[in-house]
């Protein structure tokens, strides 16, 4: 049987991982031993809340690690050559979906080996979905350039393309530089154009909100170290 590398949505935060994830992503969960993550000390907390069966000591937990482009990626999926499927588990979110993981899918396909994406959460779908904008086109652009005058021009670019194509702009900032993302955001842009704030997306502090940038700048909301869709 060819081995499969199972795609595993975590569940960005939520308390109760069986209101967000299906019993056949959990039982595929159960199943298996062997796992690439970002992180081993949360990955471990996640799988842990999934009630895993296998024994903490047990599990055999590979990091990936996004800062190393030149990491051996058959390396990390050695077990699949012995015929041992494995799980890829993000950090937040979905696999391969800005998110490092995509490297492992691609070193996957490369071998013949089986890729099966699980059912899950996906941050960016939620929030797209519960936005008020268009779904029928979208574009995600991952993180803003972090120098001032080159975020400046990204935005006003997708400000553009949001009217030109109408088309949806999706973004995400590292958590603690979500305030300063946030008042970049109200000062380049129109007060007409809408911007949807998502954050803390599946836990009970999850909130959601479509307003016009004129809108905002009376009452801009604190997103300091918040998982945050723009």
């Amino acid at each position: 049987m060819i081995p499969t590398l199972y795609l595993i949505p975590s569940t960005l935060g939520a308390e109760n991982v069986n209101d967000f994830l299906p019993e056949g992503t959990l039982t595929i969960i159960r199943s298996l031993q062997y796992f690439i993550v970002e992180d081993s000390k949360t990955a471990r907390a996640f799988l842990k809340t999934c009630s895993i069966t296998i024994p903490q000591s047990e599990l055999v937990i590979q990091e990936l690690d996004k800062h190393q482009p030149d990491q051996d990626m058959a390396e990390l999926l050695l077990p699949m050559k012995s015929g041992i499927s494995m799980g890829l588990l993000s950090e937040a979110g979905c696999p391969g979906v800005a998110d490092p993981g995509a490297r492992v899918v691609a070193e996957a396909h490369r071998n013949g080996y089986k890729v099966m994406p699980l059912v899950g959460p996906s941050s960016l779908l939620l929030a797209l979905m519960a936005s008020g904008l268009s779904g029928q086109q979208f574009c995600f652009h991952g993180y803003l350039p972090i120098d001032k005058a080159e975020r400046m021009k990204k935005i006003q670019r997708m400000e553009e393309a949001a009217k030109s194509k109408k088309e949806t702009q999706l973004f995400i900032e590292t958590p603690y530089r979500n305030n300063q993302l946030l008042a970049d955001l109200l000062q380049y842009l129109s007060g007409e154009t809408k911007i949807c704030l998502a954050s803390d997306l599946t836990t009970p502090d999850e909130h959601i909100r479509t307003l016009k940038v004129k809108d905002w700048k009376k009452s801009p909301p604190e997103l300091h170290k918040k998982p945050c869709v723009f």
